[in-house]
């Protein structure tokens, strides 16, 4: 509704309380009773108390979202995430080798099995050997799978090792990046759906810069 048409509503409701008053008849002169007066008067009763009304201000919070996946990002990421990440790799490196030679030579004895096995009719096949080699490939299965699951668990205790301490001061720093803007609260775009969200309010390139640029990371040695 626009001022106009306020301020027609208005006139119409002043206009209608006027003309129910004076179509109210006149009061009939009545002489009053005399009251006699009260020899203990009693004080008025105290107005009943509607409870504390906060007249202060209402807290003025500011709202941001960062996308921590993008922290992992190789090239636009933090770079002490991604130098972390190659540490652990290369811790793990030997062991990586090692199964990838295992499967190598799975592989191989496989390949070695099934000529044994699609042989012509009438060559002579070595019963043995073919026995060998399915033994051969069975034990290889074994250690593979034993040595990656071995792999597995020690690969996450170490990357555990690593990253919660790194992660620990991620967070303090956004924290001290979040105060330092007037920021109140921060939305993970990685973790909970945003239906809409301007640009200015994505601070994710901002903090990993600005994270960056405070905790430099030296370059990595050559690998002989």
């Amino acid at each position: 509704m626009n001022r106009k048409h306020l301020l027609s509503a208005s006139a119409l409701l002043l206009i209608g309380a006027s003309a129910v008053l004076a179509q109210r008849p006149a009061a009939q002169g009545v002489r009053p009773t005399p009251t006699p007066a009260a020899t203990n008067p009693q004080p008025a009763a105290p107005p009943t108390a509607t409870g504390p009304v906060n007249n202060g201000p209402l807290p003025v919070s500011k709202m941001a979202v960062i996308d921590t996946d993008a922290f992992l990002d190789p090239k636009e990421g933090i770079t002490k995430f991604n130098a972390t990440l190659t540490r652990l790799n290369s811790e793990f490196q030997k062991v990586k080798d090692d199964l990838t030679g295992m499967q190598q030579r799975q592989a191989a004895a496989e390949g070695e099995l099934a000529k044994l096995q699609q042989a012509p009719p009438g060559t002579p096949i070595d019963q043995n050997a073919m026995r060998l080699k399915s033994d051969q490939i069975d034990q290889l299965k074994k250690d593979i799978a034993r040595k990656g699951e071995d792999a597995q668990t020690a690969y996450n205790k170490r990357r555990q090792e690593l990253f919660s301490p790194l992660q620990e001061e991620v967070g303090r720093a956004l924290e001290a990046f979040a105060k330092a803007r007037g920021i109140t609260v921060i939305i993970d775009a990685s973790q909970v759906p945003l239906l809409y969200a301007a640009d200015n309010t994505d601070i994710t390139r901002a903090f990993i810069a600005d994270f960056n640029s405070k905790n430099p990371v030296a370059a990595a040695p050559a690998r002989p």
